[in-house]
């Protein structure tokens, strides 16, 4: 519901930015006052602060400060345009195509004259590389290529939980507020097993992919990322 991945929420609790979640058992139980801290962070994300002083809002927040002491930090949250430990500053030109592309596309951001890249994963990945605009161009590629297709796995997933729902409760049936809380585990419940269902079949396809459009020892390295030397 929020669009923050899993991993991303783990992250954000484990530094402080959400508040922990009602336990019931083995289960993690989240609420729409945890929808709307994610909904927050995600903008101020967008807006350029990082992870350390949204943490320092919300602990404000928590310990009861006057809002005008925690609109008092803005000038450390601001900070130089460097100071952003959670995004990458693109190494490519602000005025390039590629540049353009990810705005558009809701990857980045322009900040001053440096592109800011908004996804956290695709930061940690590209923090560990020395060639920026190689790996954008294939980003970007592997987007547009995508994006149909993208837009038809939605479709196909959201129709799919409406006969869930309907399944459920009935296709004219109005939920009573009691009852939200268990529709709203039934539907986050549906969607991570999508995820992990279609990320498991992606894998398998371009495992497949991989292994009939390469050599063999090509498509080891690809697969496995292991360099095995070969004797003969």
């Amino acid at each position: 519901m929020s669009g923050v991945s899993t991993r991303n929420i783990r992250a954000y609790r484990e530094r402080g930015l959400l508040d922990p979640p009602r336990r019931v058992g083995r289960s993690a139980l989240y609420d729409d006052y945890h929808l709307s801290q994610l909904n927050t962070i995600s903008q101020l994300l967008r807006k350029g602060y990082n992870s350390a002083h949204i943490a320092e809002f919300f602990t404000s927040m928590r310990e009861g400060e006057d809002l005008a002491d925690i609109l008092g930090l803005q000038r450390a949250v601001l900070g130089p345009e460097s100071d952003h430990p959670d995004r990458v500053a693109l190494k490519i030109d602000p005025d390039s195509p590629e540049a353009r592309k990810l705005v558009s596309h809701g990857l980045a951001e322009m900040v001053g004259r440096k592109v800011m890249l908004i996804d956290v994963d695709a930061a940690e990945v590209l923090a560990r590389s020395s060639d920026h605009l190689l790996y954008v161009r294939a980003l970007l590629r592997f987007i547009e290529a995508a994006e149909t297709s993208v837009d038809e796995l939605a479709k196909a997933f959201v129709d799919s939980l409406v006969d869930l729902y309907k399944a459920e409760v009935g296709a004219a049936y109005l939920p009573k507020p009691e009852e939200m809380g268990r529709l709203r585990q039934v539907v986050a419940d549906y969607r991570l097993l999508g995820e992990r269902v279609m990320a498991a079949r992606f894998d398998q396809a371009v495992r497949r992919l991989m292994a009939n459009s390469a050599s063999d020892h090509t498509a080891g390295i690809l697969l496995t990322g292991a360099w095995e030397r070969r004797t003969g």
